[in-house]
């Protein structure tokens, strides 16, 4: 046992300062809200809210302003409503629970806190139904919440008490209608609720039945009854007034006019005749000399039953905007002035399960307007994301310049919702995020900041004859066809073609040269052109199966590129394609842009190409003899009943006979102690973590040839005074392969072909996966990217000492002198804490001296001492360790994720600044750092206004196109002299001698006993 014990001497100073240099925090949300559920608008605060079923709440301003809270237990968020102005929100929660929420300034930044919780206080032994509200409504000054209840009731919500008044009854309105209406049936549940936009004294009620009820709250009596004969789904009061619209589930809506003597108007079934899904969203605003109608659903059940439209008319203009996903809920963003009945939407703001889609209601053809967040990360499934730091600004540059062509069919209109200030430090560097997609996309995202914005979309589909190949043609807008659907957003849940799949991306900065692996052995070598171009694209098929005849591949068959000259957009063109053979999906992928040199790996092999001369290298099979999975490719159905059932009882045969041949552990660990206490240590010792036996994989095992890793590096692999370019590979089994590369000068480089020399096979004990590979130089640091040195962000790696590798597999990381493969450091992880390596990457922590920059490799122009290099890891059980270099010592663990976060673990990427990203639903990165240095935080702030500077209600003028109010119809209005809380002024004179008549006199006090009955 003497061997197991260290010496602890005094702890490396060097790994002291690594310790304090690392910092856990979950710093930011990007992407998209999974299963969201209610929308809301402030229109005072210019602020929005989205909840979702998994009870988050997340307010979002200007670019930058978030504020974001989530429920402890698991409930959906049905409703949301703001109090306007306030910086205060209502939810109505799934549980019968309404919660009050409140955006709070905490040392000059705001976050959003909670409040209070309510429920509809009842008698004991009452129905549920009683305090099971269905509709909200809050006030238009923001003291009062209107509640109607499954039960049919309206309570009162007094929000500065929190006093609950009962307002209206089932039985009090069923007995206030007129013999007419009563038809022997209960109203029903209460689905909307609406105050009096003119002054707060009526609230209109309906009910499921199709009735609405104008009730007055001072006289407790009813003013009106409008009657409707279908389902009720929603109602939308103008803001003059004088029009109530409500749209039924038959698929109709209707329109009334409270100041005009007819009973009932005709609803209208726009796309009828035939039987129509419901209206479940319904507004209609009055602008100069016609109207604005817009509303959700209507459509023909039999016809387009299965269509997610939101349908928008204004005079001769009609538009049914179709969505790829189910619509959740819509807002329109107001330009009204106050002191007008006339209210010109601006944008159209529409809330789907998949996609925040705005529609810009100013411009001719109302385009689409892109928002600056809330972006559709899973507008096609992410299959790999790849992260790039500090990009040179003439590419960042560029590929903008690339995107913005893109969005040229959009609108160019600023972000109408732009509340709050951010207070988040803007990042000097630019900083890339790419993610690869089921389509055969890759998305370019700035992640620079707290706001992830998309820059550019680059699709490779076009290159290729797909399964789906020539489509009919999609019209944005079907002219002609009834009803004018248009589509919109960029969603879309299907792909062509499952082998069009992004597997790994690979960009060097420097050269802009992009490399994608696909999921059908598809090598795409891509340069960046700023005009768009037709030309051919040349294919190069490398077989890694050539030196064995015997294995058939039984997977899916390559994809075909499209003959003759393909036309291109601008942006990343392919200049050629790399085709392995067997067409597995690629699983490693390495670009060395300064050797013009690509590696790729499936699970058969690795192949290396050299994209100068065009022409093959390398190729090298991995393949054991039992690999006969890996013949069969990951897109296969076939499967073989017999030969699995036979692999499952070898594995139980195996484990039951090592389970009897292995001696109990505790008679020697008792042994051990025994033999210890009686020897005489020294006086300072540490034990070794107690180790786990970890049984060597069998090379039986499935895919044991995948190609996990490939690396390029400049070392010494032949001798120890020789370095040259090499080409590392690891797989599966646990084996590395090591070849030197002999490049010719670059005044031969035409001519001269590249030789790839065996140098070295490393095969790994314990045989797990091999992660990754680096080297490290004579002062343990990793060698520069290609192309760094040569722009001075980077010092040349010491080329003069020892150079060492590291490898990381799965259960242990290791380090082995160069070039005779040593064993120099190692850190058994599984055999000490039981857990698996599943990510793992190089940082550096610490902030670079002002004026420096410092390479991605960690590597700081002027002082080495700012930055530390170390090892960052991601393990199965979601902990996050860090690690010291060389000496692979722990000095940070940290709890990132659960353990059966299978997908978050398995989509985790890191950055060379200390920070991560990884899925936490399929449309939502959350991003983390380990970095003390390196944190994007998120910092903004709120400002509620005041109560007097609120002006939540415009004045209302007359207007010739609108029917006005009669004075005598009028409910509720208190005279004094000539003064009317409820006239419609427009008249300056009027309104100034309204001023002087409330100022010279004294305040006017009403007592309203809200329990009293009339």
């Amino acid at each position: 046992m003497i061997r197991f014990l260290r010496r602890t001497g005094g702890e490396n100073q060097r790994d002291k300062a690594l310790k304090d240099k690392f910092e856990f925090n979950k710093t930011v949300q990007h992407g998209f809200p999974h299963q969201p559920s209610a929308l809301a608008y402030d229109q005072v605060l210019q602020i929005m809210a989205i909840g979702t079923k998994n009870g988050s709440i997340t307010i979002y301003g200007a670019p930058g302003v978030e504020f974001s809270a989530r429920y402890k237990e698991v409930v959906s968020i049905m409703q949301l409503h703001f109090l306007p102005g306030q910086g205060r929100i209502v939810a109505l929660l799934d549980n019968s629970l309404i919660s009050l929420w409140e955006v709070l300034d905490k040392g000059g930044q705001s976050e959003l806190s909670h409040k209070q919780d309510f429920t509809i206080p009842c008698q004991p032994g009452a129905l549920p139904s009683v305090t099971r509200p269905t509709a909200l409504c809050v006030s238009a000054a923001g003291d009062k919440l209107y509640i109607g209840s499954e039960a049919g009731s309206v309570h009162v919500l007094q929000l500065s008490s929190s006093q609950f008044d009962d307002v209206l009854s089932q039985e009090g309105a069923l007995q206030s209608l007129p013999e007419e209406y009563r038809v022997g049936k209960a109203l029903g549940a209460v689905e909307a609720i609406r105050e009096d936009p003119r002054a707060s004294t009526s609230i209109l009620v309906g009910y499921t039945r199709g009735l609405l009820l104008l009730w007055d709250l001072n006289r407790r009596s009813l003013q009106r009854c409008l009657p409707g004969t279908q389902q009720l789904e929603s109602v939308h009061w103008s803001p003059s007034g004088q029009q109530v619209t409500c749209s039924y589930s038959d698929g109709s809506y209707q329109v009334w006019s409270l100041d005009d003597s007819e009973e009932q108007r005709v609803p209208s079934l726009l796309y009828g005749p035939y039987p129509c899904k419901a209206i479940t969203k319904i507004q209609r605003f009055i602008t100069s000399g016609c109207t604005f109608v817009v509303f959700s659903g209507g459509m023909p059940r039999a016809s387009f039953g299965d269509r997610h439209c939101v349908t928008v008319m204004h005079e001769h203009e009609h538009v049914a905007f179709d969505f790829t996903s189910r619509v959740v809920d819509f807002f329109t963003v107001s330009g009204a002035k106050p002191g007008t009945v006339l209210d010109e939407p601006k944008v159209l703001v529409v809330l789907v399960e998949e996609e925040l889609v705005a529609i810009d209601l100013m411009a001719p053809g109302w385009p689409s307007l892109t928002p600056p967040y809330l972006a559709s990360l899973h507008s096609s499934a992410i299959t790999c994301s790849h992260h790039v730091s500090a990009i040179p600004s003439k590419l960042w540059e560029r590929i903008v310049a690339c995107g913005v062509q893109q969005k040229e069919k959009h609108s160019s209109a600023e972000w109408p919702i732009n509340g709050g200030v951010m207070k988040s430090q803007k990042r000097t560097s630019r900083d890339l995020l790419l993610t690869g997609h089921e389509d055969g996309s890759v998305r370019f995202w700035d992640a620079s900041g707290v706001a992830l914005q998309p820059l550019y979309k680059l699709s490779t589909a076009s290159v290729f004859v797909t399964e789906a190949d020539q489509p009919e043609p999609i019209q944005e807008t079907d002219e002609g066809h009834w009803p004018p659907f248009r589509k919109v957003g960029c969603f879309d849940p299907y792909s062509d073609d499952p082998r069009l799949g992004i597997q790994k991306i690979s960009l060097c900065k420097f050269s802009g040269q992009l490399a994608l692996a696909g999921s059908a052995g598809q090598v795409l070598l891509m340069e960046l052109n700023d005009e768009s171009t037709e030309h051919e694209i040349n294919t190069y098929t490398m077989d890694l199966l050539e030196e064995n005849e015997t294995f058939r591949w039984k997977g899916h068959d390559r994809l075909i590129i499209r003959s003759g000259p393909v036309p291109l957009p601008a942006g990343y063109q392919p200049q050629l394609v790399v085709q392995a053979m067997p067409p597995a999906s690629l699983t490693a992928l390495a670009l060395q842009a300064e050797w013009h040199l690509l590696a790729f790996g499936t699970s058969h092999g690795f192949g290396l190409f050299d994209c100068h001369q065009r022409k093959s290298v390398l190729t090298k099979c991995t393949l054991h003899p039992n690999d006969a999975l890996a013949l069969e490719g990951p897109l296969s159905r076939v499967k073989s009943l017999k030969k699995s059932l036979r692999q499952s009882f070898r594995r139980m045969r195996k484990s039951r006979t090592t389970a009897r041949k292995r001696p109990d552990p505790t008679t020697k660990v008792r042994e051990a102690n025994a033999r210890l206490a009686e020897q005489d240590l020294p006086g300072e010792v540490e034990l070794a973590p107690v180790q786990r036996r970890v049984e060597a994989r069998s090379p039986d095992d499935s895919f044991t040839g995948m190609v996990k890793c490939l690396y390029f590096a400049d070392t010494f692999l032949r001798d120890g005074s020789h370095h040259g370019p090499s080409l590392w590979a690891g797989t599966n089994a646990g084996v590395v392969y090591a070849y030197s590369l002999e490049i010719p000068t670059p005044e031969h480089r035409n001519e001269q072909p590249i030789h790839a020399r065996f140098g070295k096979e490393i095969q790994l004990m314990h045989r797990a996966p091999v992660l990754a590979l680096a080297v490290l130089d004579g002062k343990s640091s990793p060698l520069p990217e290609p192309l760094e040195v040569l722009h001075d962000l980077a010092k040349s790696p010491d080329l003069h000492g020892h150079h060492s590798l590291l490898i990381v597999s799965e259960e242990q990381f290791k380090i082995f002198m160069l070039p005779k493969v040593n064993s120099k450091h190692k850190f058994k992880l599984t055999a000490t804490e039981g857990s698996r390596i599943r990510k793992a990457s190089l940082v550096w922590l610490g902030t670079p001296p002002s004026g420096n920059s410092a390479g991605t490799s960690g590597i700081v122009t002027g002082n080495d001492e700012a930055v530390e290099t170390c090892l960052v890891c991601l393990t199965n059980q979601g902990d996050v360790h860090g690690y010291s270099l060389p000496s692979l010592r722990l000095q940070a663990r940290f709890s990132c994720m659960r353990k059966e976060d299978v997908t978050g673990i398995s989509s985790c990427v890191f950055t060379h600044a200390g920070q991560g990203f990884y899925l936490i639903s399929p449309s939502q990165f959350e991003r983390f750092s380990v970095s003390a240095a390196s944190v994007t935080e998120l910092l903004c702030s709120l400002q509620p206004r005041e109560p007097e500077a609120i002006h939540p209600l415009p004045i209302p003028e007359y207007s010739p196109t609108v029917n006005q109010v009669k004075p005598e119809d009028a409910v509720g209005t208190k005279k004094r002299g000539r003064v009317m809380e409820n006239a419609l002024l427009t008249d300056s004179r009027v309104l100034e001698e309204i001023q002087e008549t409330l100022n010279a006199s004294p305040p006017i006090k009403v007592d309203i006993d809200m329990n009293q009955n009339h």
